[in-house]
C-alpha cells in the first residue's frame, strides 16, 4: 500500500491548494479547465472540481475524488495532467500543497 492508502478505502480524496502568480491567472483557469473536463471523463474519477477563491482570486483548489488511490495514481499518468503540470509550473506562486482525505460520510457504499 501507498503511504497515503487507507486500508478498505474505496473512494479517495485528493484536495489541492494552489497559488499562482496574479499575471496567469486567466491562464491558469483556461489550462485547468481543460484538464479537470478531461480528468472527469477518466473512468475512475468520480468528481474533479475547481475552485477560485472570491478574496483572493489567484488562489485556487482543486477537489478531486477517485475509486481508488489507483486510480489518482492512473490520473498522473494522463497526457491531459502531464498537459496541465508542465503548463502551470512557471505560474505558480508557490508550492501546490496536496491534502490526501480517508471518506466518512456517506459512507464508500453510498457513493454511485
Amino acid at each position: 500500500m501507498g503511504r497515503h492508502a487507507v486500508k478498505g478505502a474505496i473512494v479517495f480524496t485528493v484536495i489541492v491548494t494552489i497559488q499562482v502568480l496574479p499575471v496567469f491567472v486567466d491562464n491558469f483557469v483556461a489550462i485547468t479547465r481543460y484538464n479537470a473536463k478531461n480528468s472527469r471523463k477518466e473512468a475512475g474519477v468520480v468528481r474533479f472540481d475547481f475552485f477560485q477563491e472570491l478574496d483572493k482570486p489567484e488562489n485556487f483548489r482543486l477537489v478531486e475524488i477517485y475509486r481508488d488511490q489507483a486510480d489518482q495514481a492512473a490520473h498522473q499518468q494522463t497526457a491531459h495532467y502531464a498537459k496541465w503540470r508542465e503548463t502551470v509550473a512557471p505560474m505558480m506562486a508557490a508550492e501546490r500543497r496536496r491534502v490526501f482525505l480517508r471518506n466518512l460520510d456517506p459512507t464508500d457504499a453510498e457513493w454511485k
